[in-house]
Parts: C-alpha cells; structure tokens; sequence
C-alpha cells in the first residue's frame, strides 16, 4: 500500500473505535502476516466501507457488532449488485477482522465460522443453446488459412469441455483417433479420458492431415495447436479466437471458452448423462461443482416435474 492511499484509508477510519480496531488490523496484515500491499489495501477498502455501514446502524465499537448485522451487510452489498467476488472478499476480510479481534481480547468469540455467503447468491453460468453452438462451431469460414485447426479447436473444446490452457496444451500423441479418446492432463496434473463424437474426430482428422504439416517446425514439438509461427498456441490465443468466432455468430458477448465448457456439461445432462460421469469427464474433485448445471437446463427441469410430480 502507497504512502498516500494508505493515509486514505486511515483518515477515513479513525472516527470511530471501530475505525481504529481495522486500521490496527491492517497494520497487522502488513507487519506480522506479511501479506502483500495490493492485498491490504483490498481489504482497507473493504472494512472501509463495512465500517461506514456499522457507523450509519450505531455501532461503535467492534465489541458491539453482532453477527446480524454483518449478514444485513453483506445484503445489502448483493441488492447494490456488487459482483459475487466483491461480496466473498468482503466476508473473507470481515472474517479476518473478527479473528483479529478476538486474538487481541477485543471480543470473546468472533464467530466467524457461522458467517457464510447464502448459497442463493450463486451465479448460473452463462450457457447457449444446441442451435447457438452449432452456429460457433460453422463459424470458420473454409477459404480462411487457419480454417482446419480452428475448425478442431473449437470442436474439440465443446466435444470435450476442456479449459482453454488445457486444449492450449494438448499433443498429437494425447489423441486416439480410431478409438476415439483424448486424454487431458488438467489442474493438479491429474489426467482424465474423455470420449470424442464424430464431427470432432473428423476435424482433427483433417487438421493433422492438411494444415499442421505446413505449420509444424522443429520448435513444435509434439503440441497439437499450432500458431503460424510453428509455436504452440497459448491460452490467450484460444481465448481471442473463441471471441472472434463467437463475434462473428452472433453469440452472446460475455460468451469465452468457458462457456463452451457449461455448454458440453448442460447439453449431456439435458441427454440424459449422469452426474458423475459428467463430473469425472470436466476433472471436477467435488461432484458439488457438477452439480451446478442440474439448475441451468430448465426445460429438462420442466420435462422431469411433468413426468413426476402427482399434479403435472
């Protein structure tokens, strides 16, 4: 934290004992937990604005903050629209706060461990329709030079649901494509085996066959994505390119490689897949992280409450 914002902060918050208690907890931060001064000064900001919210509902002192009054908070943050990220910082900081105080006999029991964010506030993710999909994935025109490796990049992305740095960093020798499999190495280094459909074992067919040859140069390695430089392609440029097609078919504008991924889980389950073998085939450790797009597909949610329920 600079000099003058961290003045900022302070004089903002030495009106109060509470105002006080937070700037010795963030000198604590700095000091004695070393964190970094982009951090605390995230935090500063954060129990900056908490601390003006207790002030504006009388409370003075961090001996009379009540965990209520943290939850009324932290609604008040999702009815002003702040981002889900903003609002779990805000927790997390609020948390640490509370710690800290008890530490130091400002208060007995900080109860941080009942605070938590209303699962409510979860956000769906961003998922397009089969029609919407089809029309990425037409997107590369044939006349253009790089038509047959982004023609397999984008089918591979939504055959498989693989992250972009995944797909980034996908070898020849990863595919199997007469029995039709690739096998991706994901986060922690944990690889998986994910089945491929025909349209993208055929495009990948025709990539190697007819582009990667004249891109390949000694620096390429075994690296299935190539630039036109030879080079691999990185995750930022699979990101762009997503983009680029994505514009082009007129997709949603927040649309990104990830979305390609919520759309591979959404459309297998609305087919009927199960939820484990959707979880074992994104890498997910949690089956609880699946089991988000159970509540995005809402017309297979409507087809099993009128096969099931006694008044359809």
């Amino acid at each position: 934290m600079s000099l003058a914002q961290r003045q900022s902060v302070v004089e903002s918050l030495r009106g109060s004992a509470l105002g006080r208690t937070v700037v010795d907890f963030l000198d604590y931060l700095a000091v004695e937990a070393g964190l970094s001064e982009n951090t605390v000064l995230a935090y500063g900001r954060d129990l900056r604005q908490f601390a003006s919210f207790c002030r504006d509902n009388q409370v003075a002192t961090i001996a009379d903050l009540g965990l209520y009054l943290v939850q009324k908070y932290l609604i008040e943050l999702e009815h002003r629209r702040r981002s889900e990220s903003t609002i779990k910082r805000s927790l997390v900081a609020i948390r640490m706060l509370l710690r800290f105080a008890k530490l130091t006999g400002l208060i007995e029991d900080d109860g941080a461990t009942t605070l938590d964010t209303p699962k409510t506030w979860q956000r769906l993710p961003t998922v397009c329709n089969k029609q919407q999909v089809a029309r990425l994935l037409e997107a590369p025109s044939p006349k253009e030079t790089f038509y047959f490796r982004d023609k397999a990049m984008l089918e591979l992305l939504y055959a498989t649901g693989v992250r972009a740095s995944e797909v980034a960093g996908l070898k020849s020798s990863d595919l199997n494509l007469d029995v039709g499999y690739v096998r991706c190495l994901g986060k922690g280094s944990k690889e998986r085996v994910i089945p491929l459909g025909g349209p993208a074992i055929a495009a990948t067919r025709d990539y190697l066959r007819v582009l990667r040859p004249t891109l390949a140069k000694p620096e390429s390695g075994n690296h299935l994505l190539l630039s036109r430089t030879g080079r691999p392609l990185t995750r930022i440029e699979v990101w762009r390119l997503v983009k680029k097609y994505a514009l082009r078919a007129g997709m949603p504008h927040n649309l990104t490689v990830h979305t390609l991924r919520h759309c591979f889980a959404t459309h297998l389950l609305s087919g009927g897949a199960d939820l484990r073998s959707v979880q074992e085939m994104l890498g997910h450790v949690d089956v609880g992280t699946t089991q988000i797009y159970t509540h995005v597909d809402s017309e297979r949610l409507r087809e099993i409450h009128k096969r099931f329920h006694p008044r359809p």
